[in-house]
């Protein structure tokens, strides 16, 4: 009978349409995912690949091989994470994308009482500012906000994505606060570019008398990431625009001063991302349940 890592190979290598595509996905070199695929094929006698140096493509035994398996695959995969968890502990490699600002402030400071009730579980965390995509980057999950849902893929929130204009105490003094959105325009803004769109990003801000007003910064300063955004801020160089986690302590020490506190932008909500599986792997679903309950999410 074939081996699991055998026929895991071979399906996400299909599946991608490159040795170097799976192994990502499986958490593997490419020299092994082709050994693996190497194995079935001198196991079952046939050729399911058919190889080159710039392409690899089913072989028609190979397409029949794989509409074969189906979704067994995926079942089968399940089933095994059912009898682990009932074995012993949730283990494996855990591959997570979040943004640094958020990743760094609130989910780091998580990770030691996690590791020590999952000891077997082995983070792997990417920070990184983009939307990725879960199946074919090969993570267990994501965190972030403004995430586009394709289908297979469920979103649980965990904070509020309010949108705050802030500044250093250092960077207010001798100047007018600003009164209205307006306003902004006469300080020095440091803004953010987008990384999907390449404009400056732009807020749209709202007070509880329902009246809207756009944040029109003038972009002294353009960064791309808000840990950096957030450090020009405290070092005095202008107003900036943040969602609320990533600036709350600093709020707090009174590093800096919120602005327009009748005034926000909602962007949402920062969310935990991941594959809406029937039967999620238990080092997965132990670290969705985990942080859930850590923010007190409500969903």
């Amino acid at each position: 009978m074939e081996t699991l890592a055998n026929l895991e190979s071979f399906v996400r290598s299909a599946e991608t349409g490159s040795f170097s595509a799976a192994a990502r996905l499986l958490a593997l070199t490419p020299a092994a995912v082709s050994r693996n695929v190497a194995i079935l094929e001198r196991n079952l006698g046939v050729r399911l690949f058919q190889r080159s140096t710039r392409k690899l493509s089913l072989t028609e035994t190979g397409e029949g091989f794989l509409a074969s398996i189906g979704g067994n695959l995926d079942a089968l995969q399940a089933a095994i994470a059912t009898v682990a968890t009932e074995r012993g502990e949730p283990a494996g490699v855990l591959k997570i994308s979040l943004p640094p600002t958020f990743g760094i402030d609130h989910m780091l400071p998580l990770l030691p009482e996690f590791l020590a009730r999952y000891p077997l579980i082995r983070p792997e965390w990417h920070f990184e500012n983009r939307q990725v995509d879960l199946i074919a980057e090969g993570y267990d999950v994501a965190i972030g906000g403004g995430f586009e849902l394709t289908p297979g893929v469920v979103a649980r929130p965990l904070s509020s994505a309010e949108v705050l204009a802030v500044a250093s105490p250092a960077y207010l003094a001798g100047r007018t606060l600003p009164q209205h959105p307006a306003d902004l325009a006469e300080h020095q803004g440091i803004v953010m570019r987008g990384l999907r769109t390449g404009r400056l990003r732009q807020w749209q801000m709202h007070n509880e008398a329902g009246e809207q007003a756009s944040a029109l910064l003038n972009p002294s300063i353009v960064l791309n990431d808000p840990m950096a955004m957030r450090k020009a801020a405290l070092l005095g160089l202008g107003v900036t625009m943040l969602v609320l986690p990533d600036v709350s302590a600093q709020i707090e020490r009174g590093e800096l001063v919120q602005l327009l506190p009748d005034w926000q932008c909602d962007a949402g909500a920062i969310s935990l991302y991941y594959p809406s599986r029937t039967l999620l792997p238990a080092k997965t679903r132990v670290f969705i349940d985990f942080v859930v309950e850590a923010f007190g999410s409500l969903s």
